[in-house]
């Protein structure tokens, strides 16, 4: 199995930086502004302390037209404890959140825990077993201090790192050959019921469960290729993991909390080289999304949503073969032509797990610069003719 993989939280692009001049942070909350009509260009211009000419810049800012060439969407955490805060805002402070499936720093799993981190909440992950060491080691070697790096210059800071497998839920469940295996020896407690019992033991109750794990051993055969139990593996790894989690994690959740996994549009629609059962086990993923939201809202409180994220470079990708190229074709082809970052997933998990979602449960949320929306691939030289708007990359 592999994963797929500070006080506030703010909404902004990299370039440019657009700024309200009565902006102004507080640590434990940041601020989605809608008067920034009303600040002059001055203020605007010294906010954003640029040096170079913004005459250009600023004739665009005043018709209201958007740039959407390398955009990158991060999570901005306040600076200052004393001032009030303007907009609305996104505070996890006081929240404490388990992230299932963080093995390294650039995927997935890791952007959601800088985006819950950058909105105050505290961390706790799970990495996979014969993971562990190395991503330990990593951090307490400062490898990923770059990665921690926070919008207010502070390092994300995760509280406790457990050792964990989804695909085993409890010790009767572990076969021999997985008990004696090298990768996990020195590691314990690690099934999906110890973990939760731990966490409990350790810090009583989270607010906040995030399943970031998939694995297909079989992924790059086709369907027709694959076999029982590469096709069930996938669906263990994938989907059955994300009921266990809730399982054995919901009598730790606070009332109103929030559960998030991460889904992919194979579920839907059809992608070639998504094989080995994995578009299956997507497809479970969300329908079990809906049910689990029904189930655990009514008994639980809790709220239940599924990411449907973009391509993204990540080495767990690197599994399927061909992510650069669907890379390429999602630039080529969605409604905004960019490349997706992690940020922008992890900041719309951190919108899910916050009170301004508190009736959003049972959705698929699709962060992929609106990929799903097309039933064509515009880049066809059917099209040429069409005079379609867009890009060259």
């Amino acid at each position: 199995m592999a994963a797929t993989a500070a006080s506030g939280l703010q909404l902004a692009s990299a370039r440019p930086c657009i700024a309200s001049s009565h902006r102004v942070f507080k640590a434990g909350a940041a601020s989605l502004d809608v008067n920034s009509k009303a600040v002059s260009w001055n203020k605007l211009a010294s906010a954003c302390h640029l040096s170079q000419s913004l005459e250009p810049f600023r004739r665009s800012f005043a018709s209201s037209s958007v740039n959407f060439n390398k955009v990158v969407t991060k999570a901005m955490s306040e600076s200052s404890e004393n001032k009030p805060v303007s907009g609305l805002p996104i505070d996890l402070k006081g929240k404490r959140a388990f992230i299932a499936g963080v093995a390294d720093d650039n995927g997935y799993g890791w952007a959601i825990a800088k985006s819950l981190a950058a909105a105050g909440a505290e961390i706790l992950v799970g990495t996979w077993v014969p993971a562990l060491n190395i991503f330990e080691t990593s951090l307490r070697r400062g490898k990923f201090d770059e990665s921690r790096l926070l919008p207010n210059g502070s390092l994300m800071e995760i509280t406790k790192v457990y050792p964990l497998d989804a695909v085993f839920d409890n010790p009767d469940d572990v076969p021999e050959d997985i008990k004696t295996n090298k990768r996990y020896a020195g590691s314990a407690n690690w099934t999906v019921k110890e973990v939760a019992e731990s966490v409990k033991q350790d810090f009583g109750s989270i607010d906040i469960l995030v399943h970031s794990l998939a694995n297909g051993p079989e992924v790059s055969k086709p369907l027709l290729e694959t076999s029982r139990n590469g096709y069930l593996a996938a669906l263990s790894a994938s989907s059955y993991s994300y009921v266990s989690l809730l399982k054995h994690f919901i009598p730790l959740m606070n009332p109103g909390g929030s559960s998030i996994s991460l889904t992919y549009i194979a579920s839907e629609r059809i992608i070639p080289g998504y094989g080995g059962g994995m578009s299956s086990a997507k497809a479970a993923l969300e329908s079990d999304t809906r049910v689990l939201a029904f189930e655990a809202g009514r008994k639980h409180k809790i709220r239940v949503n599924t990411i449907s994220a973009g391509p993204l470079r990540s080495r767990a990708a690197k599994a399927i073969g061909f992510i650069d190229t669907m890379i390429e074709y999602s630039i080529a082809n969605a409604p905004l032509q960019k490349e997706l970052s992690a940020d922008e997933v992890g900041n719309a998990a951190a919108f899910l797990a916050s009170p301004l979602a508190s009736a959003i449960t049972g959705a698929v949320i699709y962060v992929d610069n609106g990929l799903n929306a097309m039933g064509v691939g515009v880049d066809s030289p059917i099209f040429k003719d069409l005079n379609i708007p867009g890009e060259k990359h």
